[in-house]
């Protein structure tokens, strides 16, 4: 199974939610997951801007194989430059495109 979390949400709690639901999902042996991204746009973007909240998990999400992926229209938007965000964060030209391309190859959607 593959899954993607989307972050638009400006709620630093409902974020670390989200990062966290996506960590413990790579320690279910419930369930076979094969691929976890996670897609952030809007005001969910603050986690994978490096020193933001939350970008010590988004780090340690990387670390783990997990795929990030930023929306280059919110980065536009909000004045940011890809070289504020964590490292290893991937850019998107759209947020809400990716997210309709990985649920049109089966992605599970998921947004807490």
């Amino acid at each position: 199974m593959q899954t993607v979390f989307h972050l638009i949400a400006a709620d630093p709690q409902q974020q670390r939610t989200a990062l966290t639901i996506a960590e413990n999902l790579t320690d279910d042996n419930a369930v076979e997951i094969e691929d976890i991204a996670i897609v952030a746009q809007a005001d969910g973007i603050e986690p994978l801007t490096a020193g933001g909240d939350g970008s010590d998990m988004v780090e340690s999400l990387l670390e783990k194989g997990i795929a990030v992926k930023a929306c280059s229209n919110t980065l536009e938007l909000q004045d940011l430059a890809e070289s504020e965000l964590v490292d290893g964060v991937e850019t998107v030209p759209s947020g809400g495109g990716e997210l309709t391309r990985l649920q049109s190859e089966g992605y599970a959607y998921i947004r807490p």
